[in-house]
């Protein structure tokens, strides 16, 4: 890979009702891996996302500097944070931390409420994830907590999941400045 090629993970889903898509990855231009077969929102992809309507939001997003996880690093580049008792993402719309990573101490019921996730127990999704920086404004309802995770075993309620070794290969190749690119045929 040379050093200031992008790196794009590209998701292509047949028609914005599919729960079934494509993934490559591309640097400059070339394809680097795949096609792998993964899953997106229950509800298709949606160029409208909002918050808890189970669709994978379209377009392109940077991936966020940090790979969470709740096993130990797979050798990735990025920054890694092993997750642990108490950590949370912030899927309360009222919350001024809505869309954020927070940490809260372990057996605390955090502030902020909503559909808000208690990483740490989510064991099979979450042994490894890239957050997909949809929502950086943090506007309300706008929608929060879309991941690149482990694939379970259906549609997911807005990310994106591969298979657990699709998922290490690629979270072991991105670099900072990586992108992902939501599609579907149509666009």
């Amino acid at each position: 890979m040379v050093a200031h090629c992008a790196q794009v993970v590209h998701v292509q889903a047949a028609s914005t009702a599919a729960t079934v898509a494509t993934v490559t990855l591309t640097s400059c231009g070339k394809l680097v891996a795949g096609p792998w077969r993964a899953r997106v929102g229950y509800r298709g992809l949606s160029a409208h996302h909002r918050e808890g309507d189970g669709t994978t939001p379209l377009g392109t997003y940077a991936i966020g500097p940090t790979v969470y996880g709740i096993a130990p690093n797979p050798g990735v580049k990025l920054r890694y944070h092993r997750l642990t008792c108490g950590d949370w993402w912030d899927e309360d719309p009222s919350s001024p931390l809505y869309n954020t990573f927070e940490h809260v101490a372990c057996g605390r019921q955090p502030a902020f409420a909503g559909d808000s996730e208690a990483l740490w127990e989510a064991t099979v999704a979450y042994q490894y994830f890239a957050v997909i920086e949809y929502n950086t404004a943090r506007i309300a309802g706008r929608g929060s907590g879309i991941f690149l995770h482990v694939e379970t075993t259906s549609a997911t309620n807005g990310c994106v999941s591969l298979p657990r070794a699709d998922l290490v290969r690629t979270l072991r190749w991105l670099r900072p400045g990586a992108r992902i690119e939501i599609r579907d045929s149509g666009n």
